[in-house]
């Protein structure tokens, strides 16, 4: 059974930085494409930030570009989102997804979904 778990999250200051981790059971991870999406309240569901199979190319959100980081550790199967610099404005649920061949990292579609974390950036 495929699954995503996600932790890291939380609340900082603004200015800090977190780590977010998705780890997947149920496949190997280094095989597929990995997304992480987040959501504001009011807001749509945004691409941020993903990572290709067998280490391929590495897509960033303009908003994200130079601050946020995604790596994979294939040991671990797990999937990473180092935040640095974070703003108020990162504030979201953020979910890590599976994204299957063919489809855009931005926008997807996904073919599943982490159940997502929290996180809040204080001013």
């Amino acid at each position: 059974q495929v699954q995503l778990v996600e932790s890291g999250g939380g609340l900082v200051q603004a200015g800090g930085s977190l780590r977010l981790s998705c780890t997947a059971s149920g496949f190997t991870l280094s095989f597929h494409t990995i997304a992480w999406f987040r959501q504001a309240p009011g807001k749509e569901r945004e691409g941020v930030s993903c990572i290709r199979a067998r280490g391929g190319d590495i897509y960033y959100a303009n908003s994200v570009k130079g601050r946020f980081s995604i790596s994979r550790d294939n040991a671990k199967n797990t999937v990473y989102l180092q935040m640095n610099n974070l703003r108020p404005e990162d504030t979201a649920v953020y979910y890590c997804a599976l994204v299957p061949i063919g489809s855009s990292c931005s926008t997807g579609p996904v073919s599943s979904w982490g159940q997502g974390t929290q996180v809040t950036v204080s001013s």
